[in-house]
């Protein structure tokens, strides 16, 4: 892992966290529509929110 500042370490986590949330509230966002294109619009937003926590976690493995 490239040395990162303390700093830069709790903005990481603070991302992860934020984008965590996001994932949930889309998803569950989702699970509520009925309308088909509002659902798939949730959906695919939550995803994209679960690529990006699980990229930013990749960071804290290099």
């Amino acid at each position: 892992m490239a040395d990162l500042t303390q700093v830069e370490l709790q903005n990481l986590r603070h991302l992860i966290g934020a984008h965590e949330i996001s994932y949930q509230k889309l998803n569950n966002y989702s699970q509520q529509c009925v309308d088909p294109q509002i659902k798939q619009l949730f959906t695919k937003s939550a995803q994209d929110a679960l690529n990006t926590k699980q990229k930013l976690l990749s960071f804290l493995n290099e």
